[in-house]
């Protein structure tokens, strides 16, 4: 595997791994709220090795948030936007997430535009607007994407990954699903999810499917994380792209 480089396009850090010498399809994955910016920057290892001569035509891109979390106590944290965090814990004790669901939280408008600057330039990169995408993310990092792909200034990935996310912007994105007609997602998420509950992820996936897209659901019997048969999967579902 070619060693990662530290590439910044746009606003946005990145760790950038080429699966061979002639990569043509980007694959852009954002971490979770709290984590380092390098976070799942792993992910790039399984799917190599599982794409074998494939993953030769893949650019795997993981870019750092914007916003540090030194000032919390947690030096290497980053952040998309502010969380709320006493209003999140209240939700989850009192099992009401109605209102965050509907939320628009401040700052995702800023960070979804640094987002597709940073995935117009990496694909100009790479062959321009035509280049096929894979997005996706984990946590606050799925909820981003998801809103990239619904509202961003970028056309639509041929594939969005949805790891252990939720609904934010609930009004918004159902408004603009038409927008996914031509995109796979695949969403992942633990029943023992205690962060973001699993009834979240079903409601999420109840979106998909009510706005007619071709959308994947895998649970697993778990915790806030990414399961290894998520990466087999979206393995997969990589080597399908054009």
């Amino acid at each position: 595997m070619i060693q990662p480089q530290h590439i910044r396009y746009g606003s946005l850090d990145c760790i950038v791994v080429d699966g061979g010498d002639s990569p043509s399809v980007a694959v852009v994955v954002c971490h979770g709220y709290g984590a380092p910016g390098h976070d799942l920057a792993g992910l790039c290892q399984p799917w190599i090795e599982g794409l074998g001569d494939d993953a030769d035509r893949f650019r795997f891109i993981f870019p750092a948030a914007p916003g540090t979390l030194a000032e919390l106590g947690m030096p290497d944290g980053r952040a998309w936007w502010p969380l709320n965090m006493a209003r999140l814990m209240e939700a989850i004790e009192a099992n009401a997430f109605d209102e965050l669901h509907a939320h628009e939280p401040p700052g995702i408008e800023e960070a979804r535009s640094q987002l597709c600057e940073t995935i117009k330039l990496a694909k100009k990169e790479l062959g321009g607007d035509a280049t096929p995408l894979a997005l996706g993310g984990f946590s606050q990092g799925a909820m981003l994407t998801m809103d990239t792909a619904l509202r961003g200034t970028i056309d639509p990935p041929q594939f969005l990954m949805q790891f252990s996310g939720t609904v934010i912007c609930e009004p918004q994105w159902q408004a603009a699903m038409n927008r996914l007609a031509n995109t796979h997602v695949y969403q992942a998420h633990g029943t023992e999810d205690p962060i973001l509950p699993f009834t979240s992820a079903q409601r999420l996936h109840a979106l998909l499917e009510e706005g007619e897209v071709d959308a994947t659901f895998h649970s697993f019997r778990g915790p806030h994380t990414i399961a290894p048969e998520s990466i087999e999967h979206t393995t997969e579902a990589l080597r399908e792209l054009p």
